[in-house]
C-alpha cells in the first residue's frame, strides 16, 4: 500500500491531479505515468 502512496503523491505533485483522479487509475497506469515524469525531469536536469 505504501508504493501506492508513493505514486500517488508523485503524479499528483507533477501534474496537479488530485489524489482521488490518480487513486482511481490501476497500478500500471500509474507506474506508466511515474516512468514518464522521471524521464522527463531526467532531460530537464540533464547537464547541456
Amino acid at each position: 500500500m505504501e508504493s501506492v502512496f508513493k505514486e500517488v503523491a508523485f503524479i499528483a505533485y507533477h501534474f496537479h491531479w488530485t489524489r482521488d483522479a490518480v487513486f482511481e487509475m490501476s497500478h500500471k497506469e500509474r507506474h506508466a505515468w511515474v516512468k514518464e515524469i522521471s524521464a522527463i525531469n531526467e532531460k530537464i536536469n540533464a547537464p547541456r
